[in-house]
């Protein structure tokens, strides 16, 4: 897993890492939630944002 700065230097809001996890589902296709790191059991239940297979891809192979 990769940690990733949300937002520009140069910005006044603030920073946080977010951390993901992507769940290989039988017969469905597989989704990756992406939360923040530093994230309690309370804030996971809302702060964390999900996509289906296609639309998004591994890291590896954008280089």
């Amino acid at each position: 897993m990769t940690d990733a700065d949300t937002s520009d230097t140069d910005s006044t809001e603030p920073t946080f890492e977010l951390d993901h996890v992507v769940v290989e589902n039988d017969g469905a296709p597989d989704e990756c939630a992406i939360f923040p790191l530093e994230a309690n059991e309370t804030e996971l239940l809302t702060a964390w944002i999900s996509a289906h297979e296609g639309a998004f891809v591994d890291l590896e192979s954008m280089h």
